[in-house]
Parts: structure tokens; sequence; C-alpha cells
């Protein structure tokens, strides 16, 4: 026991405890100032987000969310580290979406056959949208950045001009709704039935596949060490053989496959069709939920789930009386302290990394003059 412990890095612990928790008293106190702001008191507020958040059917609504947002997660994380700012996320999973329900809608084969060609179909075009921004990067220079931001609004218009009666959408029963042809009941992907707390959506388990998936690749292959080193210094990669051009638009490209699948828990197992209420900003949501996760896949999960608990329970307060703008606030300043606290604690430990170094260095140097001196 005493060899086991005398191995972990007590300091290293500390700091890897100290970012979070940090983060969550920081976030809670400035959340307390805030809804005191609004003369309400914090402290009713917190009990009764912890009492309902923690509900059965509360507890399925935050998992279902929680995989949406996490496969968002994991496609800004991509680029992240590959120090790509991939802000085309929502639009490419919307368009992904979009096609893929199109598709979905026209298909007659077996479920079997559907769901995975419907899957295909939102990657490829994720895949195919997110490309253009890695081109025009590689090719040309321009920035990531700018671009994806003019093919968000793009997507926009061209899904807005598609989804029309008589193009590639139709009115529903009662007229009020304009939406792509449903899915054929054989095309729902399965869901979990939890009794009165509601239905888990099956899609959980894609999105914990690729979870594992980008922990692999990035963590235990020659692409993903490749991809970490471009991410870290380029002209170093370049020095080492690695293709810097070829890593980023293939970076690309990943990201916005994985970006496709976004949409596909709502399409397989909630709407099964994609209407003008798709539900909009998952990609921005994605950005928030990386950046809390550290780009670590537990980490990103840790960050969705806690983004599905304030949806949920944040949603309940307007209800009990508080502002509804309180939500907005309370997601930014987790993400603000979330991102002090990682910095304030990173800076610390490579200060104290420095003061190490140097210790051991003097007391070297201390040591060899004392043998000269004795020579």
């Amino acid at each position: 026991m005493n060899k086991l412990t005398s191995r972990i890095d007590k300091e290293r612990l500390f700091l890897g405890l100290a970012a979070p928790v940090l983060a969550v008293v920081a976030a809670l106190v400035v959340t307390a100032l805030v809804i005191l702001a609004t003369g309400k008191n914090p402290g009713p507020a917190f009990n009764d987000m912890l009492t309902y958040g923690f509900a059965s059917d509360s507890q399925v609504y935050i998992l279902n969310k929680a995989t949406t947002y996490y496969l968002a997660g994991v496609s800004v994380a991509i680029g992240f580290r590959m120090n790509l700012f991939n802000i085309g996320v929502d639009g490419q999973y919307r368009l992904a979406a979009f096609f893929a329900a199109v598709l979905g809608g026209a298909l007659t084969v077996p479920g079997w056959l559907a769901i995975p060609l419907i899957l295909i179909c939102a990657m490829a075009t994720g895949a195919v949208w997110a490309a253009i921004a890695g081109i025009l990067k590689v090719t040309r220079g321009v920035s990531e950045v700018i671009s994806t931001i003019m093919l968000n609004s793009i997507a926009t218009a061209v899904i807005a001009y598609l989804l029309q009666p008589g193009k590639l959408a139709q009115l529903q029963q009662g007229g009020t709704v304009v939406a792509t042809k449903p899915l054929p009941s054989g095309s729902h992907f399965f869901s979990i039935n939890t009794g009165p707390a509601g239905d888990l959506w099956g899609f959980i388990f894609i999105a914990v596949a690729v979870g594992i998936a980008y922990w692999f690749v990035l963590g235990r292959t020659r692409f993903g060490y490749d991809l970490r080193t471009v991410g870290q210094s380029e002209s170093a990669a370049a020095a080492s053989g690695v293709s810097v051009k070829k890593m980023i638009a293939t970076s690309m490209i990943i990201s916005g496959a994985v970006a496709g699948l976004i949409g596909m828990p709502t399409l397989l197992n909630d709407s099964y069709q994609f209407s003008s209420d798709f539900p909009t900003g998952i990609g921005f949501t994605g950005i928030a939920i990386a950046l809390l996760g550290r780009n670590n896949p537990i980490g990103i999960a840790l960050g969705a789930l806690l983004w599905g608990f304030l949806e949920r329970t944040t949603n309940h307060l307007e209800f009990q009386g508080y502002d509804k703008e309180i939500l907005g606030v309370i997601q930014g300043v987790i993400v603000l302290c979330v991102v002090i606290a990682y910095e304030v604690v990173r800076r610390y430990g490579l200060k104290r990394q420095q003061q190490k170094v140097g210790a051991e260095l003097a007391a070297q140097a201390a040591a060899q003059s004392k043998k000269q001196e004795v020579a």
C-alpha cells in the first residue's frame, strides 16, 4: 500500500483537483451574487435546482440532452486539438440533419439498412461542408473562423430555400408546419423505456462509441500524435516530416463528420423529421462544452451533463418566479469561471515546476562546487 501511494504525485493530484473545485466554488459564489442582484434568495434557488435536477424524469432528460451536447463538444474539440476554431459546427450539423432527414424520408428499405445510410449521409454532408473551410485554409490561407462563419450563414440560406413545399419539404397536416417527409417507423432508432421517467434515447451508445474512438485515435495512434504535434507547433511538426496542410484539412473533415451526427439523436429518436423548429445553436454550445471539458473525452462528457442539468433546472426556475435570463447568465458565469480557474492553476503548476527545476540545478551546482573544493 505504501509502495502504491509513494508512486502518486501528490502535488499533481492536488493541482488536478484544485482546478474543478476552484471553478465550482467561484461559479457558485458569482451565481449567488447574480441571483441576489435580482432580489431573490440564492439558497432556495440552489435547493430547488438540486431537488428538481435529480428527479428521475430530469435524469432521463439530462442524459438525452447530454447525448447531443457531447457529440457537439467532441466535434469542436477535434479542431481545438489542432488549434483550429471550427465555428462552423452549427451549420454543418443543421445541413447534415436536413439532408439526412430528406434521405430517410425517401428510403423504403428496412430499418437495419436505412439507419446506417442516414448516418453515413449525415456524416458525409458535415464532412463536405467542413472540408470547404479546410481547403480554403490550406490553399488560400483563409482563416477558418471567417470561412466557417460565412458557411453557417450559407447553410441557413440553403436550408431555408430547400425547406419549402414543392422542393424538399411538404406542408404537414393542419397546414401550420413545413417539414421533410417523416421517417418510416422502421428507421426510428431504439429507445430504452424507463417507465414514468420517459424514454432514454438509444443514440447515447453511439455517442459513447464516438468518445471512445476520439480517445483512441488521438491518444493511441500515429495520426493522433501527428495531430497533437501540429496543434502544439506547426514548425516542429513540419521539421519532423508531418504534412501540416494535410493534417489541417483532415482534421476539419473529421470534425465535420462528427458534427454531422449532432442532429441525429433528435432526428432518429425524437422528431423523425426536419422542420423549421429543429434545434439550432448546438454548435455554439459545443464550443463551451469543449472548453469546459478541456478537450478530454471524460471532461466533455461531464461538461455535457452539467449543461443538460443547468438547462433542465434553470428552465424550471422560471416557473418558480426567477427571471428567465438567469439561465444564460449562469451558463456564461460557469464557462468563465472554469476557463479562468484552469488557467490560474496551470500557471501556478508551471511556476512550481520551474521552481523545482531551478532548485535541482542549484543543488547540482553546489554539489559540483563542493567536489572541486575537496579535490
